[in-house]
């Protein structure tokens, strides 16, 4: 007859637990090390600033430095430079500031609002057939049409297609002309679909790949203005909307937080569904 021996038993369960906690800690181990969000589906929207970045023709341009970069006595390399631009300028925000007397600048905008579900309404059929094209109620309705209201807190990419023109001023702006700011044709937000999404929806923000919230035609920039005046920011020259779906993905867009700014360079990203 065999006799169980209690201290072995107790060795064997101490094991056993040990092993279990040991597998727990490397579970954890390997969750901690997997990012939040996945890279993978993370679109970058957002133009790398350098010289050839477009800006509004009487704005100051980017400008980079480089003012040192190499050995140093210690033994180890460092390297840095300098840079100026204006605001307004390459991939940034439009601080409701910028239009709206006593509204937020940029780094007043809450956190909250700058991540956000993207809806991405195409209009780049329209686009090729008429460049001064504004984006229309009509646009507005048929996309919620197919995918629904657009949700409350929504930040809405209007994507005409002019990224293909991206770097070339004359083709982009209408007018490659130094200043000129009288001859400029690219697409817009008309003053109608502004109304509209400024006081029949709930959203936060406006993107769109061209120049200026407003068509180039614009004098009175009323898209702006009206946008502004509800507290919801623009996004100019966002890259890569062709990679953005309809509906589905969510918003970053974290700009330089210039205190009293009116707008200023953005880091955009879309996360895919």
């Amino acid at each position: 007859m065999r006799v169980a021996c209690p201290i072995l038993a107790d060795f064997a369960a101490a094991g056993v637990l040990l092993a279990v906690t040991a597998g727990c800690q490397q579970k954890r181990a390997r969750q901690a090390a997997r990012p939040l969000i996945d890279p993978d589906r993370a679109i970058d929207l957002t133009y790398p600033l350098d010289d050839s970045n477009i800006y509004w023709p009487n704005a100051k341009p980017f400008h980079y430095q480089r003012d040192a970069g190499g050995p140093t006595p210690g033994g180890y390399w460092c390297a840095a430079g300098s840079f100026s631009a204006s605001e307004h300028g390459g991939t940034h925000i439009d601080s409701p500031v910028h239009f709206a007397e006593g509204k937020a600048t940029v780094d007043e905008i809450l956190l909250g609002r700058l991540i956000a579900p993207a809806v991405l309404i195409d209009i780049t059929a329209a686009c090729a057939q008429n460049r001064d094209y504004e984006l229309r109620i009509e646009d507005i309705t048929e996309w919620e049409r197919i995918h629904g209201r657009i949700p409350d807190g929504a930040a809405v990419l209007v994507r005409t297609g002019w990224s293909k023109y991206w770097p070339d001023k004359k083709q982009y702006l209408g007018s490659d002309a130094p200043g000129d700011v009288s001859h400029l044709h690219f697409p817009g937000i008309s003053q109608n679909a502004a109304e509209f999404l400024a006081g029949m929806r709930k959203i936060y923000g406006v993107g769109i790949d061209t120049a200026s919230l407003d068509p180039g035609t614009s004098k009175t920039f009323m898209a702006h203005r009206i946008l502004a005046g509800a507290r919801i920011y623009g996004l100019e020259n966002v890259a890569n909307l062709d990679k953005v779906p309809a509906a589905g993905a969510t918003l970053i867009a974290l700009p330089m937080k210039i205190r009293g700014g009116t707008g200023g360079p953005t880091r955009i990203i879309a996360i895919l569904p």
